[in-house]
């Protein structure tokens, strides 16, 4: 018999919108049991310098079902972060996540928030999995105080210290020393944890990378270098970018594992092999092979360079949310109604958490001079003609 649906707590509107998306997560009743499933994943990993992790994944029907509702979340998050930038009240760079979630929700999965992630700028649904709220997100998008980084950040610049998550990243690349500086001090400070550093295909072929990828090496440093791998930096196709696009094996000396990173289960299952690994014997590399439904950002329609056939055969095959779904409903997990007043509440949470967040502050002007100098040495601010002080700072 299927399994009740997963209670709604939009009911209580003001609070479940300050929630993380995984404490919106209740059962109306228990599930017949924590019963233990073992999935096998779509297709095998590929692995370099390292023998693969097993294809079957231990999983839950709660787990199951959370992964539904939290990608569920942030699939309808970005869908509304889209129409919130053509209606002009997101503003600037705007890069969006669709498509990508499983890399998020199975990462998460397989780690704890003393382990730290940083990634570049397509950063909404990492926050989020971090234990981000979606009124933090909508507000930081639309620059108000309430924000994640108090409205000052944006899309690009989201950013949850307690949580392990050190940031959107808007060079390209600049990330990946940063996350091995993070690695670093979690051994200097013998820390049984990891820091997993993201970047794009795009970014893989960058000079720092490497560097930093050489040094992580030389240390036995604890960081996991994760490509994911959409197909396209920005409009060009990474056979046209890259002489190897085999990004798993680019690390020559380090290890890599190639993942479907459209599967949740086998993005959860790697990661928990990389953390391991990390631990014992250092870096590793995993690509995720994932796509995006939008352009690169915004400003990018995402069809000059490849074709709607393409990205809507995706969407059949390979949709992680679909995915999920289909094993919810084969293993009579939950019926095809209950997943459908899911995606209703869901849908709710959203459009609350957006009223919410247009309703809060904005920064007052007087925060652009916050957060450059250090406190305590009596900055002075002058406009242009620096005859007129306009601010002293603390």
């Amino acid at each position: 018999m299927a399994l009740s649906r997963i209670a709604s707590s939009s009911s209580s509107s003001s609070s479940s919108i300050l929630k993380p998306i995984s404490a919106a997560l209740t059962l109306r009743r228990p599930l017949s049991s924590d019963t233990t499933l073992t999935i096998e994943t779509s297709i095998p990993f590929t692995a370099h310098n390292c023998d693969a992790p097993s294809r079957a994944v231990e999983t839950s029907p709660s787990e199951l079902l959370t992964f539904f509702r939290n990608m569920a979340v942030m699939r309808r998050m970005e869908i509304a972060a889209d129409s919130l930038y053509k209606s002009k009240l997101i503003r600037g760079f705007c890069h969006l996540y669709d498509g990508q979630e499983a890399v998020a929700i199975g990462m998460e999965a397989a780690t704890n928030k003393k382990d730290c992630i940083i990634t570049a700028y397509r950063d909404h649904c990492t926050f989020l999995g971090r234990g981000g709220t979606l009124f933090e997100v909508f507000s930081e998008l639309m620059g108000r105080k309430s924000g994640c980084s108090k409205g000052k950040g944006g899309s690009m610049h989201f950013y949850k210290k307690d949580s392990g998550f050190y940031g959107g990243h808007g060079i390209v690349g600049a990330q990946v020393p940063l996350g091995c500086g993070l690695a670093f001090a979690q051994k200097y400070s013998k820390d049984e944890n990891v820091t997993f550093a993201l970047y794009g295909d795009g970014a893989a072929n960058q000079g720092q990378l490497f560097e930093a990828l050489n040094i992580a090496a030389l240390w036995d440093l604890p960081a996991i270098l994760v490509c994911e791998n959409n197909h396209y930096g920005m409009g060009t196709a990474e056979w046209r970018a890259a002489k190897s696009p085999a990004y798993y094996k680019r690390g020559d000396y380090v290890p890599g594992l190639k993942v479907d990173g459209m599967d949740v289960l086998a993005v959860k299952q790697a990661c928990k092999f990389a953390k391991e690994h990390a631990l014992k014997n250092g870096p590793l590399i995993l690509e995720m092979d994932t796509y995006r439904y939008h352009g690169h950002s915004m400003s990018d329609p995402g069809s000059t360079y490849r074709t709607r056939d393409e990205i809507s055969g995706v969407r059949q095959e390979r949709d992680p949310i679909e995915r999920i779904k289909k094993l919810l409903l084969s293993h009579e997990i939950a019926t095809e109604k209950e997943l459908k007043d899911t995606e209703k509440e869901v849908r709710k949470e959203v459009d609350e958490a957006i009223a919410k967040a247009k309703e809060s502050e904005m920064p007052d002007p007087s925060d652009l001079f916050t957060n450059i100098y250090v406190k305590g040495y009596g900055v002075e601010a002058f406009g242009a003609d620096r005859k007129e002080i306009r601010a002293t700072l603390p």
